[in-house]
Order: C-alpha cells, then sequence, then structure tokens
C-alpha cells in the first residue's frame, strides 16, 4: 500500500535512492562499517535508515550497542531489496552489453518478402567487418514494423512504401520491379510484357490489408481502371506463388528468391511497378554503436540493397 499522500510510483520513487545503503548496513549490520564501505557519513547513512523506517512505518533494525540486529520487518525487506538490486544489475550488465561497439545487440525489422535472401546478405556482409554483433531479427508488415519501431522494441528496419509518419526518419535505400505472376497456363503466360488493365476480370491472390505491397497493388490496379477482385489473401509473398503456381489467381510480386515453377513473370506496360525500400528510425534516438554502425553500413548501400 502507498504511504497517505503518495500514489505507487512517487512512493517507490521516494523509497528508491535509500535502498542500497539499507542493503549494506543490512549486509554488515553495522552502521559505521557500512558507511566506510559506501563512502559516505555515517550520520548521512543513519539519517538515511531512518527516513526508510519512517517511509514505511516499521523498525528494519534493532540496535545492540553499536551493532544492529535485522527485525523481522527488516529480514522480510532485505530479501526484497537485494532481490530488486540483483535484478537492476542485470538489466544494466544487459544494456551495457548492448551497447558494446564491438558485440553488442541491433534490434533490426524487415518485410517477408526481404528475407529469404536480401537480409541474409545484408547481415553476412556487415559481420564481415563486426564479427561479434548480435541481431535480434523481427519479420513482419510495415504497419507492425512502425509500431514496434515506436514502443522502442526495433532499432531499425527495413521497409515499404516509405511511410510519412510523425516522429519517424526514413532514408529511400533502393527499389524492387514488380512483375504480375500468372500461373504457366495462363491465356497471356507466353507474354513477356502486359498492361495490368488486361487483367481487370481475373482473380487476384494478394497480401491482407495493412501490408505495404497490397496498397501498392490497389494503387495499380485504380491506376489501370479496374479494383481487384481479390480470390485469397495471404502473409508471405512466396506463399501467394505458390497460390498462383496452384491456378488460383494472378499477382503482383516482387522477384522471388529462386525461379519458381508453374507461374510465368512478366513485366507490366504503362505503368511504373515497383516499391520503394527504405531503412526508418524513429526521429530523435541516441544510437547505441553497433546500431550506429549498422545503420551508416544501411545507408552505404543505397541503390545495391537489392539483388539485380
Amino acid at each position: 500500500m502507498a504511504r497517505a499522500g503518495l500514489d505507487g510510483d512517487a512512493w517507490a520513487a521516494a523509497l528508491a535512492p535509500r535502498l542500497a545503503r539499507f542493503a549494506a548496513v543490512a549486509r554488515l549490520q553495522h552502521m559505521t562499517r557500512a558507511a566506510q564501505q559506501m563512502g559516505v557519513p555515517q550520520s548521512t547513512l543513519s539519517r538515511s535508515v531512518a527516513r526508510l523506517e519512517a517511509e514505511l512505518g516499521v523498525t528494519l533494525f534493532a540496535r545492540q550497542g553499536r551493532a544492529l540486529r535485522l527485525t523481522r520487518a527488516g529480514l522480510t525487506f532485505q530479501g526484497a531489496v537485494e532481490r530488486a538490486l540483483a535484478e537492476v544489475e542485470r538489466a544494466a550488465e544487459s544494456v551495457r552489453a548492448d551497447a558494446d561497439p564491438d558485440a553488442g545487440r541491433v534490434a533490426f525489422g524487415f518485410l517477408h518478402a526481404l528475407g529469404h535472401e536480401t537480409v541474409p546478405a545484408l547481415l553476412s556482409a556487415f559481420r564481415a567487418d563486426h564479427p561479434r554483433v548480435r541481431f535480434q531479427l523481427a519479420q513482419t508488415y510495415g504497419e507492425e514494423l512502425l509500431a514496434r519501431l515506436r514502443a522502442g522494441a526495433l532499432d531499425l528496419c527495413l521497409i515499404s512504401p516509405l511511410p510519412d509518419a510523425p516522429g519517424v526518419v526514413v532514408r529511400r535505400l533502393d527499389e524492387q520491379r514488380l512483375r504480375l505472376v500468372v500461373p504457366a497456363g495462363h491465356r497471356l503466360a507466353g507474354r513477356s510484357r502486359v498492361r495490368l488493365a488486361e487483367f481487370a476480370a481475373d482473380p487476384f491472390v494478394t497480401l491482407e490489408s495493412g501490408y505495404g505491397l497490397r496498397r501498392i497493388t490497389d494503387a495499380l490496379c485504380a491506376e489501370a481502371g479496374f479494383t481487384p477482385r481479390v480470390a485469397f489473401e495471404g502473409e508471405e509473398a512466396e506463399t501467394l506463388r505458390g497460390l498462383v503456381a496452384a491456378g488460383l489467381g494472378v499477382a503482383l510480386l516482387p522477384p522471388p528468391a529462386a525461379p519458381r515453377p508453374g507461374v510465368a513473370e512478366l513485366d507490366l506496360m504503362g505503368q511504373r511497378a515497383v516499391r520503394e525500400i527504405g531503412v526508418a528510425w524513429l526521429d530523435g534516438q541516441r544510437d547505441t554503436p553497433p546500431v550506429a554502425a549498422f545503420k551508416s553500413f544501411l545507408l552505404g548501400r543505397k541503390g545495391r540493397l537489392m539483388p539485380r
């Protein structure tokens, strides 16, 4: 229960500065030796313990001459304080390790379609010069990447389309050409170039709403004068390519990691069918050395991010 007049956060803030001093006195059970170990005047330490007891409303120490003995309340409180201080120390060690310029951690997010070839190639190239840097990877769609970025769960992400989002910095790195993927037996599969309007009557397989590629597909179809008739929705481009191969529809997709049997991939005429790929981070964030190094590496790959 919080002390009268203080909410939980304010009460914790009042107690927190005195916890380490209490723990030192509790371990040594001697005020003078504890003051010497902590490098503070004994009077300062005595006042700190007295204020802590006043805040808690209990007696933590019984005085026996110059020595101290923990009361039952003191023993209970000591256990909790030692666990809390140990957890804080573990957290401090963790964040210090993450910020290590040679062996720190980068939380990096990217789109599903970039996970087959692009991201593995990037990480391999970066780790050639930074072999001990660790990565925490997140593979999801654009809106979720932005949500995790804002929540502090990601340091950087590769995203498309490039968002115009408050508080987020985005730098364009490259683009992927999109092709219309059709079943190998489709009436127009023998063509190398087609117009999207020629497929207005075909069923489409697309990514779910909220995915960047879905927004691009809808926009290109609208530009071509029709609304796509969506037969299937999925979460991953290669799954959609498999649905096309099964004859279930057509799809606008980026190039595959490897040739897929059962489909034909056709260039579009009359429209600029590309998706831009960029790197995003929170505006004003202070990068750790490993994050700064990886960001610099990505920015240096401008125009050379995607396989050609």
